[in-house]
């Protein structure tokens, strides 16, 4: 009897594993398998792919622009740090520079004094030995008349005076100023005939000590166009600014002469600053040539003799002066 219990008990148990076993594999496959439209499905999944296909390439464009801006981020960096080396260069030069300009201001002011100093013994000197009631006819100051009141640079702005001779020139220009410690009104044109000033375009500059070192700042960047003849800018001069209670000196600074005949233009300016030869002239014509065009261990080129012929020639028509520079240092 006991046996025939066991075997019923051990059938029963074995056919509810077979049940449970049936029904979870029929759960997991309702798990596991599709429920739905199957296009939909694949639509679905293409879809998924073109999203995911579209975000990748996305990925690379900035994966690509992340390189292109870190090169030129690169490259920029590499910029800064150039330009911050020449800025720092330059801020050198500069420093150098003012403290030349310095030495230079404080010489000048030296050189002034002394000239005064010069000039006062030679003023004793020469009444001692002449007598108080002693007055000169003539002011000359290293053989210049310094006798007027208005004073007009022409000034050759060719390239060869602006590379060779421009430090020169503001030098001269600053020497000749200091000869004349007070004048009534200043003017500079190029030998064209060409304002420094478009400002003061057909009037005079009033003087004063700051407009001084502006008209030799002003030289440091001022460059028309020029045709290495002085006679427009005298003629200019002469035609705008002449006047008969003015005295007034054109001071013409240039190194060549490219016309072709001195004659004839030494006969125009005499007809255009009519009056007897020598101080009656409407206005006095002073000359100062530069030696650009003059070879080392060689013969001064055809230019530069031309233009010491007419300049030497208008001067002494015109009641001026000329000096020929031997040197630019």
């Amino acid at each position: 009897m006991k046996r025939q219990r066991r075997a019923s008990q051990e059938a029963s148990i074995s056919f509810l594993d077979v049940i449970s076993c049936g029904f979870g594999a029929i759960v997991l496959l309702l798990v596991i398998a599709r429920v739905g439209d199957p296009a939909a499905l694949e639509e679905a999944e293409n879809k998924l792919r073109a999203t995911v296909k579209e975000y990748q390439e996305q990925l690379f464009d900035v994966r690509g622009e992340s390189v292109v801006l870190n090169e030129q981020l690169k490259s920029r960096k590499e910029q800064l740090s150039e330009l911050t080396e020449r800025v720092a260069r330059l801020k050198a030069k500069l420093a150098s520079v003012e403290k030349q300009s310095v030495q230079i201001s404080q010489s000048q002011a030296r050189e002034k004094e002394q000239l005064q100093l010069v000039m006062q013994i030679l003023s004793e000197e020469m009444e001692r030995l002449l007598g108080p009631e002693f007055k000169q006819q003539n002011k000359l100051i290293g053989g210049i008349p310094v006798d007027s009141d208005y004073i007009i640079f022409v000034i050759d702005t060719s390239g060869s005076m602006q590379v060779a001779a421009w430090e020169k020139v503001k030098k001269e220009m600053i020497n000749i100023l200091d000869i004349y410690p007070d004048v009534k009104g200043l003017q500079v044109l190029n030998d064209m005939g060409q304002y420094m000033f478009s400002a003061y375009r057909g009037r005079w500059i009033p003087d004063s000590p700051e407009m001084r070192k502006n008209i030799i700042k002003t030289l440091n960047t001022w460059a028309p166009f020029s045709n290495s003849s002085p006679v427009e800018g005298i003629n200019a001069a002469i035609q705008t600014f002449y006047k008969a209670d003015r005295k007034i000196s054109i001071y013409t600074l240039g190194d060549d002469f490219q016309g072709r005949s001195i004659r004839n233009i030494v006969k125009a300016i005499d007809n255009l600053n009519q009056a007897h030869r020598g101080a009656d002239r409407l206005v006095r014509i002073h000359a100062i040539g530069f030696p650009v065009h003059f070879p080392r261990g060689g013969s001064p080129s055809a230019s530069a003799i031309r233009f010491a012929a007419l300049m030497r020639e208008l001067s002494y028509n015109n009641g001026g002066t000329f000096i020929g520079l031997n040197s630019l240092n």
